[in-house]
C-alpha cells in the first residue's frame, strides 16, 4: 500500500513538472515571437547608429506608430509644438542626405527614412503671447527634445535604430519641405536597422553630474 501511494505521488509530481515545463515553454515562445522588451532593455540597447543595413525597409505605418508615440511626450501647457517632416521616397531621402554634411551623409547611407524635427515658435514658454521667463523659445526646443526622445526610444523598442543630427542646412531643408518660417528646424533623425553592433560609449560618473542636498 505504501509503495502504491509513493508511486501515485511520484506520478503526480512528474505530471505537474511536465505541465509547468510546457507552460513555461509556451510563455517563452510568446515572449520571443512578440518581440516585447523591457524599458531597461530599450535604454541599454539604444545607440546612435552610424551604419545602416540598406536591404531592410520601414513602412509608412511603422513610422506613423513611432510618431503617435511622440504625442505622449509632455510639453509646456500641452502646447505640443513639435512637428515632423518625413522623407521616405528615394528622391527625398537622397535630397536630405545632401543637407546634413559629408560625414553624416556617410553615416546614414542605407537608412530608409530621414525625418526633420521642428517646433513652432511662441508656444512653449509663453502665456497669452508673452514670454514667461528668460528661456523663452528655449522651452520649445526642450519640448522638441522630449518628443524626439519618445521617438527614438519607441523606435528601439520596435527594433529600429536612429541617429539625431544637429549638423544640417536649415535653409535648404525649409525650402525642400516648405517648412513655415514660424517653425525652428532642430534636427534630422535617421531611421533604419543597424548594420553592425555599435560600440557602447563611456558615461560620466554619476557624481560628476548629480548633487544631492
Amino acid at each position: 500500500m505504501k509503495n502504491n501511494k509513493l508511486n501515485l505521488l511520484f506520478t503526480a509530481v512528474l505530471a505537474l513538472l511536465m505541465f509547468t515545463g510546457c507552460s513555461n515553454k509556451e510563455n517563452e515562445n510568446k515572449t520571443v515571437t512578440s518581440g516585447s522588451v523591457s524599458f531597461d532593455e530599450v535604454l541599454a540597447t539604444r545607440r546612435s547608429v552610424r551604419s545602416y543595413d540598406p536591404s531592410k525597409t520601414i513602412t509608412k505605418e511603422e513610422v506613423k506608430e513611432l510618431l503617435i508615440a511622440t504625442q505622449e511626450a509632455p510639453s509646456w501647457a500641452n502646447q505640443q509644438p513639435s512637428k515632423y517632416y518625413v522623407a521616405m521616397s528615394p528622391e527625398k531621402v537622397a535630397a536630405v542626405q545632401e543637407l546634413v554634411g559629408e560625414r553624416n551623409k556617410q553615416n546614414i547611407a542605407g537608412a530608409p527614412v530621414l525625418i526633420v524635427s521642428t517646433f513652432e515658435k511662441g508656444k512653449s514658454g509663453f502665456f497669452r503671447g508673452e514670454q514667461t521667463n528668460e528661456i523663452g523659445d528655449g522651452w520649445g526646443a526642450y519640448d522638441n527634445g522630449l518628443s524626439n526622445a519618445y521617438f527614438i526610444l519607441k523606435a528601439r523598442a520596435k527594433g529600429f535604430d536612429t541617429l539625431i543630427m544637429g549638423m544640417r542646412d536649415s535653409d535648404s531643408l525649409r525650402s525642400l519641405f516648405n517648412i513655415p518660417e514660424n517653425e525652428v528646424i532642430m534636427a534630422v533623425i535617421s531611421l533604419g536597422y543597424r548594420a553592425d553592433e555599435p560600440r557602447q560609449p563611456e558615461h560620466r560618473p554619476l557624481d560628476e553630474v548629480v548633487q544631492f542636498f
